[in-house]
């Protein structure tokens, strides 16, 4: 088969996955109210529910006060069509045509002030597909298809912003006119892989199988719903051991935030069956990061003194070598790290669950969590201690 027919043939393909199910498959996330209000009520609160936000509808959206020059702001807030995010960072986009574009300036929310934005050459692997400026890199093919549910890459339409109800349960008009568990997906009853993969759709870097689709080069799956089949449509961004990227440290541990999925398919924690909601509900919940229990209480659940799964220790206490009630003692401050860059010196914490060695640190560059609560310690200081904790082998923790 000559190329260029066979291009077409999977661009054709690829496109008839992304047109079905057809629009008319999906009734937004306001028809579940009905039946699900508790639920309901919950998720429109989460970040989940506002990443996008429209600020002549939701004026109080944009975080930073505008009143204030600032000479990375080259924008006014009559600009911005579109807001971004609003718990590590705020981005802005402008409509043109009928697609929306980034503008040059973002909000760092932690430290309260204004950052240049524009994807550097050599980061992100699309970038060399798109010109060096902001208004020739629409959100369409980049963003878009994460941010919302059912993007139509042909119409640029959505069936709504934000992630709903349909993007987690696949399209769900036939459910909602007669309701039964055939004609919805819970990924509840999924087994773990195709669970996981109902957030590693977004929470993850990668590619789409087959790029450019219609002359564009996309980063997100295009053609993916939940009922599909995600490695049909995506494939996780590769590391090469012992080589450190814009994605990965040298140990394959993911370098910046979205990664969750690359980081917890290589965890024994998937291996194992665990699942992204077996300790996160998407719907909302009280605690940082929608967990169904504080993390404090949530690991211990599964993990203790008693536990088969460990840690075996007489107590925490004894497993961390730190005092009850402390941020050493908490099982995350080891084992979730937060070295994932967000922006700036923000970082996210890591989904391996595994304990980064000092001896990791030395010799793949990876930072260990000792080195970032005690920063003020040399940098044999870790591997030193750790070898005096005698519940532990030193070929474990210190070599």
């Amino acid at each position: 088969m000559k190329p260029m027919l066979a291009a077409a043939i999977l661009t054709a393909g690829l496109l008839a996955a992304q047109s079905s199910p057809a629009s008319g498959d999906y009734a937004g996330s306001a028809a579940c109210k009905t039946c699900h209000p508790a639920v309901y009520q919950r998720w429109s609160k989460t970040r989940m529910a506002n990443v996008v936000r429209d600020p002549k509808v939701h004026p109080d959206a944009i975080l930073p006060d505008f009143s204030k020059p600032d000479p990375l702001v080259k924008f006014s807030r009559n600009d911005i069509a579109f807001v971004y995010g609003s718990k590590w960072k705020q981005r802005y986009f402008t409509k043109k045509g009928d697609d929306y574009y980034p503008l040059g300036a973002q909000w760092d929310v932690t430290h309260q002030i204004w950052r240049g934005y524009l994807v550097a050459p050599n980061t992100d692997w699309w970038v060399k597909y798109y010109p060096p400026d902001n208004l020739q890199r629409p959100t369409g093919p980049l963003c878009d298809g994460c941010h919302s549910v059912n993007y139509n890459i042909q119409t640029k339409t959505v069936t709504e912003w934000n992630v709903g109800c349909e993007k987690c349960h696949g399209p769900g008009a036939s459910h909602a006119a007669r309701p039964s568990r055939s004609n919805i997906v819970n990924p509840a009853r999924l087994d773990t892989a195709a669970a996981t993969n109902v957030c590693i759709q977004c929470h993850s870097q990668g590619q789409p199988l087959h790029n450019p689709i219609e002359g564009r080069y996309y980063d997100w799956p295009v053609g993916f719903h939940v009922g599909t089949d995600l490695a049909d449509f995506w494939k996780l961004e590769e590391n090469k051991p012992g080589e450190q990227s814009f994605t990965h440290f040298r140990d394959g541990t993911a370098h910046k935030n979205r990664m969750q999925g690359n980081d917890f398919v290589q965890s024994l924690m998937y291996t194992r069956g665990v699942s992204c909601f077996s300790c996160h509900d998407v719907h909302g919940t009280e605690n940082n990061a929608d967990l169904i229990k504080p993390a404090a209480v949530l690991c211990l659940e599964c993990h203790g003194p008693r536990s088969p799964n460990g840690p075996h220790s007489p107590s925490i206490e004894a497993h961390t070598h730190h005092k009850e009630g402390s941020a050493g003692n908490e099982c995350v401050a080891c084992h979730m790290p937060k070295i994932e860059q967000t922006i700036a010196d923000v970082n996210v914490r890591s989904h391996t669950f595994k304990f980064i060695t000092p001896r990791d640190t030395e010799v793949l560059k990876v930072p260990n969590p000792c080195g970032i609560c005690h920063a003020d310690k040399p940098a044999n200081w870790a591997r030193d201690t750790l070898k005096t904790w005698t519940n532990f082998s030193p070929w474990r923790v210190a070599n």
